[in-house]
């Protein structure tokens, strides 16, 4: 009975890259042997024991083989005759497929170290082919890893791409956990990137896939492709937040772009509300959480309005702050800002241009937020006469905010 340092403690300490969770693989022991050292059994598919002292997960070494369609038609054997290769054999990537023992040797078939030498991200075998799973899994290596200079494979990508009838199988739960995963990455972009490259964006969310190809205005978008801006705008969220809801917000603002028809082209008016039917229909087929949800909309709602900030009236910015109920949900403008914010930078020349309206529109919320209701209460007011006079005050002060801010 053997054990081994396994998957991305071993990968990610080769690379120098910080790591949470250390996962443990155990040749030559039975789950009795395992219960009987004080090891507590979790796993339900195949035997998975937490340590009695650290709790780190043990895994009997174990062989998969391909029984069903989708990424869980699998039949799973552990018993003490798998040996390490042959567990390290059923893994993902060559980067994956590295065991280390406990006096620091590494057991390196499938030459991972090399590939993470020369940065590259490579299947272990064609058994890739078999788990559908494993195409945004190598997605979201690489938006882990492409900042480091990673490149994917030719020979992987030519796989992910057979792979594309299987995609379907795959439940909108764990289509969502690896997306999500991914856009918490340093270069998100980089997922959504592979997955248009291999078919697969297509597949899984062509409402965001529609988007290549659909040209923008040059003078504003010197980019041109519609798909180009939203990873470069994407890109530049990342830069702004680690906020999930940010990032996510950032990469579908543009879906109406996709539905401007041809004849139209190069001009998108009105994308801002072609958008929202696209982007709740993205959201209730992936059941993205709420808080993502929302974010999302509102960007797209209101992006284009609020890149026009400094020519609106006081009253168009107060149903802007109604709409978005900056009075309960201060913080919403402020990500509503950042998303906007990467809307403008994420274009070929403007990477490092301010945005001034975030500023403004702070300034003219800070004012109108000012107006209490207790003083109005204090006036002898009540019922709707408080909530006429909220707005009238409210307003005033958005007025008043404007004009101080123009003489500045």
């Amino acid at each position: 009975m053997q054990r081994y340092l396994v998957g991305g403690a071993v990968r990610d300490s080769l690379l120098g890259y910080p790591f949470h969770e250390r996962d443990w693989v155990v040749v030559g022991a039975t789950p009795r042997q395992m219960l009987d050292a004080g090891y507590q059994q979790v796993g339900k598919d195949f035997p998975v024991f937490l340590h009695p002292q650290t709790k780190e997960e043990h895994a009997l070494a174990r062989t998969e083989r391909k029984s069903g369609k989708g990424y869980t038609g699998f039949s799973v054997y552990a018993a003490p005759d798998v040996t390490l290769e042959q567990d390290l054999l059923r893994r993902d990537l060559t980067i994956n497929a590295i065991a280390q023992a406990d006096d620091g040797t590494l057991v390196d078939p499938f030459a991972g170290a090399a590939d993470i030498e020369n940065k590259i991200l490579r299947h272990v075998s064609d058994a890739f082919a078999e788990d559908p799973l494993r195409v945004l899994r190598v997605a979201r290596f690489y938006a882990r890893y492409a900042h480091l200079g990673f490149t994917v494979a030719s020979e992987t990508q030519a796989l992910m791409q057979r792979l594309s009838d299987e995609l379907s199988s795959l439940t909108p739960e764990r289509v969502w956990q690896e997306t999500a995963k991914a856009l918490s990455e340093q270069t998100p972009q980089a997922y959504f990137q592979l997955l248009y490259d291999t078919g697969a964006l297509q597949v899984l969310m062509p409402e965001l896939a529609v988007l290549w190809g659909v040209p923008q205005p040059p003078q504003w978008h010197p980019e041109i492709d519609s798909g180009v801006h939203t990873l470069m705008v994407l890109q530049q969220a990342a830069a702004l937040s680690a906020r999930l809801d940010i990032r996510f917000a950032a990469l579908v603002h543009d879906l109406g772009k996709g539905a401007t028809k041809p004849e139209l082209w190069p001009a998108h008016h009105g994308h801002e509300h072609s958008g929202l039917p696209l982007i709740k229909q993205l959201c209730d087929r992936l059941r993205v959480p709420n808080d993502c949800r929302e974010l999302a909309l509102l960007v797209c709602e209101y992006h284009q309005l609020i890149h026009r900030a400094r020519e609106l009236k006081s009253s168009t910015v107060l149903k802007l702050f109604n709409a978005i109920d900056v009075w309960r949900k201060p913080e919403r403008l402020e990500a509503i800002l950042l998303c906007c914010t990467a809307d403008l930078r994420g274009r070929t020349g403007f990477e490092q241009a301010e945005y001034p309206q975030a500023a403004y529109l702070q300034a003219l919320a800070s004012a109108a937020r000012q107006v209490n209701a207790k003083d109005l209460v204090a006036q002898g007011l009540s019922g709707e006469a408080i909530k006429q006079g909220l707005q009238r005050c409210r307003l005033a002060a958005i007025k008043a905010a404007k004009q101080q801010w123009l003489n500045a």
